[in-house]
């Protein structure tokens, strides 16, 4: 694996802490600012929002840029803002400065990602996304705790300063490390690029996908009050369950990275299924404390690793975007990070408790699990079609060498 695929990786974790960081921080930030921690909780939602809106779109500006440039360029944005929003007393301001901020932050993750799939072999690819995305999770085990503690210590403000200085070495490490050439030019051109990813397989996958970050994000986004709350366990407990949760993200991602090449329909068949019941299992368990710790350690590895998978998916259903590709899977990984805590908030301000942001996210999961049966269906007709033809049904089926189960190669 080249060393450049490991330096990307280390910049998603400093903006990997920012994105997830204020679920640890939620109370403090709403008690400074005077807002509610729902409202609070809509920091998240904009970053995600922002991430949708910014993933294709700062995907389609830096296509023609040298990577090198474009990496360079959104991440000293990220870095600017991060001092900003450290400064601001007023809500307002900082969640202008979190939109900002994800904007820089898609189309580095866009680019991040088409700079790894394009710098290995195609066995690889998918091993190449879980190191990427891996930055995510590390950041889930000791950037978004780190960032809890110093909200817990010094107030939240600390939190963001110290995103802005572990982003510092990653410009030096991305300087050095990622080559600076052009990527090779799309025959189909963005419209074409755009074709390739609305064909109905493609989208699919991206909405599986788009459903499951939203239930992982819906849970995660309020578990600090609902480890405080409704486990009764001191807030001197959150950084460790958040630490926690991204540790088995993190197990999660490099079981992806290393088997679902090979294995990805029965991979994200039983991380579909077994979410769904995670989920509804934490709600019914969070009032005991063990059991919600063991949870919280299952429901992060089944998340990330099913969620790493279909990423690998959407580059492997969709060749003829291999610019747009990264973009379109960041977007939908942001789908559900803006729906997930929007949800999970209106359910709380519905006065459900803080339990019912995990019953939201049991639902999404069953919606996930209805999308890739509609999948399913979509691979068995195309494989009808195709019978006979060049591309026989199993080619069309996934090109993986796993016939049955619920398809989720687009």
């Amino acid at each position: 694996m080249p060393f450049a695929v490991y330096v990307l990786g280390l910049a998603v974790f400093a903006q990997g802490t920012s994105e997830f960081m204020l679920s640890g921080l939620l109370s403090g930030i709403a008690a400074d600012l005077g807002v509610s921690i729902p409202a609070a909780g809509l920091l998240t939602s904009a970053f995600a929002i922002g991430m949708v809106l910014g993933a294709p779109l700062m995907a389609s500006l830096s296509r023609r840029w040298p990577r090198r440039r474009a990496l360079l360029a959104f991440l000293v944005v990220f870095i600017a803002v991060h001092v900003v929003g450290a400064l601001t007393p007023d809500y307002p301001v900082l969640l202008a400065t979190r939109v900002v901020a994800a904007l820089a932050n898609a189309g580095f993750w866009a680019v991040a990602l088409a700079a790894a799939v394009a710098m290995v072999p195609p066995e690889l690819r998918a091993r190449a996304t879980s190191v990427v995305v891996g930055g995510v999770t590390v950041a889930c085990v000791a950037g978004v705790p780190a960032g809890a503690f110093l909200g817990e210590r010094w107030g939240w403000r600390a939190a963001f300063w110290a995103v802005a200085l572990v982003s510092v070495p990653a410009v030096l490490a991305i300087v050095r490390a990622v080559p600076a050439e052009r990527p090779e030019p799309s025959r189909a051109g963005v419209r074409g690029e755009l074709r390739e990813l609305a064909r109905p397989r493609p989208l699919l996958t991206l909405l599986v996908s788009a459903l499951v970050q939203g239930a992982t994000f819906c849970a995660f986004s309020y578990l600090e009050p609902l480890v405080t709350r409704v486990t009764g366990l001191g807030s001197g407990w959150v950084p460790a369950v958040l630490a926690l949760f991204g540790a088995g993200s993190f197990v999660g991602v490099t079981i992806a990275g290393r088997i679902t090449e090979g294995r990805a329909d029965t991979f994200v068949t039983v991380g579909l299924v077994s979410l769904a019941v995670g989920w509804a299992a934490l709600a019914l368990g969070a009032a005991v404390p063990v059991a919600a710790i063991v949870l919280v350690f299952v429901q992060g590895m089944l998340a990330f690793g099913t969620g790493t998978a279909l990423i690998s998916r959407v580059f492997h259903r969709a060749p003829g975007a291999p610019a747009l590709a990264g973009a379109f899977a960041t977007a939908a990984f942001n789908v559900g990070g803006a729906l997930g805590p929007w949800l999970g908030g209106l359910a709380i301000t519905r006065g459900l408790g803080f339990r019912a942001p995990l019953w939201v996210s049991a639902l999404l999961m069953a919606l996930a699990l209805l999308a890739a049966g509609a999948l399913a269906w979509a691979d068995r007709a195309a494989g009808r079609r195709t019978a006979g033809g060049p591309a026989t049904a199993r080619e069309e089926a996934g090109r993986d060498g796993e016939p049955g189960g619920i398809s989720v190669n687009g």
